[in-house]
């Protein structure tokens, strides 16, 4: 059985391939167009899920869609009519569009699919069947169905799918062994704190559905002093964690900008715009959202607790992507386990689409586990990979000097480099599904290196100085490091060795053994200011509240980016490397080892590792370089 999952088709589009319960592959349009959260008809992420499960359009038995149009039309709408006359001129220009492509999304996707169809011709020959689950589904069958749990609580909490924009359900086996998911409440749009967060966002001068992970990197920059105002008058919060948005303070439901006048006039700030200068007041209003979606999501997986009984829990949905809420909820709240969807925003609802036919629809029971990890997902590495031999051709056509080294010299020599505070562009293996470089699409530093963060983020990254980049961790030295406690009762967490975290998912405070307290001189100082102090051994990975966004590394998931980790290790005593996404701003991970080449020869990055070719910039003549902060837009 051979099922086909699609999602967003509006933002992040990708697709996914389920073969008899497995996932066989998984990726996002964006890695193949370089267009940055795509949000086309993912024809180029079907075609690889294709190539790597060795299937044609032909062979597929059902094609999943991660969402309902006619519910999301219907939400649209009454929309737009509760706030009649206002909003009218965004309704005429959106409509249009979104009749043609979503409205009839079955012929739309037909089309589409003619051109990966091996009959050829004008007319789509597969007979199989579309199958649509709502949104909320999507995500939460992404999340509990590829986890190690047979029972669990699930949250989903994102900005909107069809009318859902925050889920509570229990998942469980059934006598069968057939995973069931049942949905217990809701809030409805336009109560949504992913909107809350994105309307802040936009408030605060970032991209929407871009920026978001910018804000929650600037708020250890701030004080949250605001945190009261935002409960009191933004929104109104329960007891069980339901809340209502004051819509006087927001326009999102009718207009292209977020928040109203009066938003503003809460603060006593105008909206920032994009580039200009951060002030003490943007980082302490970052602050304070931060806080305030803390306090919301941990009161609402109380509640979920409380009435599932659930020792474990799933979650899913963009917000979930919040690793510092993801944090709070795990050090604070009642749940021994937690297992978070590495895609877990829209991008997994094609994840989520595809296994809920093969469990909802199909009824077919859950697979075994993968050999590689504890869940399904396999470490989120279900990406194409290339081998030795393409790399070498692609070199030799563009006529770049390379050593190809062997297997063992491989993590040898890059943690050599590592040591000696070089950069290194990793690609390695099949690349990572989701927003989070894992080891196979990475740039890499050393995280003992006091200006290792400033440079990457200016020389490599293109991007804001203030971005914090996260440290990967071999496994078993994790509760050395940061404060990811293990529980005995925990399958995620091994005693002794703290806490799995190999999403980079979870944020953790450093452990204190770890840290250098801050003068007095150094505690008056505020915003980027703070950034200058060296706060511990790994500076360049401890952020300027003394936490760090934890990967955990095992060398059943990633064998060759273990090694490297425990070879820096040897070298270095510090088991820990600094671990960024393989990009610069506004582009996509790489995907191909032309990408990475390109990317490569545009920035600073003193040595490139693709499977076993080495090639060092110093090796490589001015004439080859490219100018590649002109390739891409701000995001």
């Amino acid at each position: 059985m051979l099922i086909l999952g699609v999602s967003a088709f509006f933002h992040d589009a990708a697709a996914c391939v389920v073969r008899d319960g497995l996932i066989v592959a998984a990726a996002q349009e964006e890695r193949f167009t370089r267009k940055k959260h795509d949000p086309r008809f993912p024809s180029n992420a079907i075609r690889y899920c294709l190539a790597a499960a060795g299937a044609t359009i032909d062979d597929v038995d059902h094609i999943g869609f991660y969402e309902k149009p006619h519910l999301k039309f219907e939400r649209i709408v009454a929309s737009y009519s509760t706030f009649f006359p206002k909003g009218f001129a965004t309704f005429r220009e959106a409509i249009p569009s979104w009749l043609e492509s979503k409205f009839a999304l079955p012929s739309v996707m037909r089309r589409h699919l003619v051109e990966l169809s091996p009959s050829q011709g004008d007319v789509m020959k597969w007979d199989g069947r579309f199958i649509f689950s709502e949104h909320h589904a999507a995500h939460a069958a992404s999340a509990f169905y590829p986890s190690p749990f047979s029972e669990a609580a699930i949250l989903t909490v994102d900005g909107v799918g069809e009318w859902a924009t925050t889920t509570l359900a229990d998942g469980t086996l059934d006598d069968r062994r057939v995973p069931r998911i049942e949905f217990l409440s809701e809030l409805r749009y336009p109560a949504s704190l992913g909107m809350l967060y994105a309307a802040f966002t936009s408030y605060l001068g970032f991209k929407v559905n871009s920026g978001e992970y910018k804000v929650m990197g600037l708020a250890p920059y701030g004080t949250a002093r605001h945190t009261s105002l935002i409960l009191e008058k933004l929104l109104e919060l329960r007891d069980d964690g339901s809340f209502e948005l004051n819509m006087d303070y927001f326009s999102f439901p009718y207009d292209w900008t977020m928040t109203r006048q009066a938003f503003a006039d809460l603060f006593s700030l105008e909206p920032r715009s994009p580039e200009t200068l951060l002030t003490e007041e943007h980082f302490d209003i970052a602050a304070s959202l931060q806080e305030a979606t803390n306090i919301v999501v941990s009161r609402i997986a109380k509640h979920l607790h409380a009435v599932t009984g659930r020792r474990k829990l799933c979650m899913a949905g963009g917000v979930a992507l919040n690793c510092v809420t993801n944090g709070v909820v795990w050090r604070d709240g009642p749940f021994e386990d937690i297992w978070i969807q590495p895609a877990a925003g829209d991008a997994g609802g094609a994840v989520g689409v595809a296994l809920y036919i093969w469990h909802d629809v199909l009824s077919e029971r859950r697979v075994m586990r993968s050999k590689r990890g504890n869940d399904l997902m396999q470490g989120a590495l279900l990406g194409p990979a290339f081998e030795t031999g393409e790399i070498r051709a692609i070199l030799d056509s563009r006529g770049i000097r390379y050593t190809e080294l062997s297997d063992d010299d491989v993590p040898r020599v890059a943690a050599e480099m590592l040591a000696s505070e070089q950069i290194v562009g990793w690609f390695q293996g099949r690349m990572e599904f989701g927003p989070r470089a894992l080891g196979a699409r990475s740039i890499l530093g050393d995280p003992r290196s006091p200006g290792m963060q400033k440079a990457m983020n200016l020389k490599i990254k293109y991007r804001e100085s203030f971005r914090p980049f996260a440290p990967s961790v071999l496994r078993e030295r994790t509760a050395d490091w940061f404060e990811l406690d293990g529980r005995e009762t925990s399958q995620l967490g091994r005693p002794g060795e703290g806490y799995d975290s190999p999403y980079m998912l979870l944020v953790a405070p450093v452990k204190a053994d770890k840290c250098f307290p801050m003068s007095v001189e150094e505690q008056q100082l505020f915003g980027i200011e703070k950034l200058n102090v060296v706060r511990g051994v790994i500076p360049a990975c401890t952020h300027v509240d003394y936490s760090a966004r934890v990967q955990t590394v095992d060398d059943e998931t990633n064998s060759r980016y273990y090694r490297l980790i425990k070879a820096f290790a040897e070298r270095t005593g510090t088991p820990v490397i600094l671990n960024t996404s393989f990009n610069v701003r506004g582009e996509p991970i790489v995907c191909t080892p032309e990408d990475a080449l390109n990317c490569f020869l545009g920035t600073d990055i003193d040595a490139l590792f693709m499977e076993n070719i080495l090639v060092r910039k110093s090796d490589i003549p001015d004439s080859m370089r490219l100018n590649y902060t002109k390739a891409f837009s701000p995001d």
